[in-house]
């Protein structure tokens, strides 16, 4: 993080995830993430976050490589009320919701003052060039790098030689990834090691809903857990399955672990806590 302009020396502590369903979400907010990407790039430690809702969780339910990924993660962070509502539920009080689109805004801004480099990857056709004419128009001196936008399916051999020549050229300090849930965890564990870069977020709808594509729910919606009812409204056809799927399972699945009925064992890579619903 930053304070009058210089970079804090001291890493902060990352704090213990939650298991929620078996996925290890953080037990963080908004600024304390902050924190620590800011001393990640300063220190040049090298990880992917996974700015995760319900919508990851369930997803995660379906496929075990899918939640090794999110449990791998520098930091997996709880992008949607429910998520913290679970937490608060479970006794972790400092929780806080970590909206995708505002923090790629924040870092976006904050990082003016020190020259990250930022480089777009994901959308669809021309969003990546819009996003980053916008961000350029929001934070003027902002350093947006280079940009990459992929097919609707996995790189081929000569598409992913293009992509590392490309970052290889920017030198990019962040890569945002734009692109759905699960297909942006993957890419992002697939890649870290592959691409010179030090951080890559996976921020799904913040390219559309920055880049103005798509309208933002209104904050009192947000506050209320009710965002995926007005995307539903807004992109119907696109999201009516991922809703279906998603809303009524979650909280009955929640409720299952919370009452102590099945348990989900949390594997991490690293011995951090482990905080788990109350016996």
């Amino acid at each position: 993080m930053l304070t009058n302009g210089n970079w804090i020396t001291q890493l902060p502590e990352i704090p213990p995830r939650i298991n929620i369903l078996g996925v290890g979400v953080h037990a963080i907010n908004q600024e304390k993430t902050l924190n620590l990407v800011f001393n990640a790039l300063r220190s040049k430690s090298r990880g992917y976050i996974c700015v995760t809702s319900a919508h990851g969780i369930i997803e995660a339910q379906e496929d075990p490589s899918f939640r090794k990924i999110l449990n791998d993660s520098f930091l997996t962070v709880p992008d949607g009320m429910p998520l913290v509502w679970t937490g608060k539920l479970m006794g972790v009080r400092t929780i806080g919701r970590v909206y995708g689109p505002d923090l790629m805004r924040q870092i976006c801004d904050q990082g003016r003052n020190f020259g990250v480099r930022h480089f777009l990857y994901g959308g669809r056709s021309g969003v990546v060039e819009l996003l980053k004419a916008r961000l350029e128009v929001l934070y003027p001196g902002v350093k947006v790098v280079g940009i990459f936008t992929p097919p609707f399916r996995p790189l081929n051999e000569n598409e992913k030689a293009e992509l590392i020549k490309a970052v290889e050229k920017a030198q990019p300090d962040i890569i945002w990834v734009g692109l759905s849930t699960p297909k942006q965890e993957k890419f992002m564990h697939e890649y870290l090691h592959i691409l010179p870069t030090t951080l890559m977020f996976g921020v799904g709808a913040a390219f559309d809903l920055i880049s103005g594509l798509v309208p933002e729910a209104p904050q009192w919606m947000q506050h209320c857990g009710l965002e995926w009812l007005f995307r539903l409204c807004v992109e119907p056809r696109r999201l009516w399955k991922r809703y279906t799927k998603i809303v009524p399972r979650y909280p009955v699945l929640v409720a299952i672990q919370l009452l102590g009925l099945k348990k989900y064992h949390l594997h991490q890579p690293n011995p951090l806590k482990d905080v788990s619903p109350p016996k």
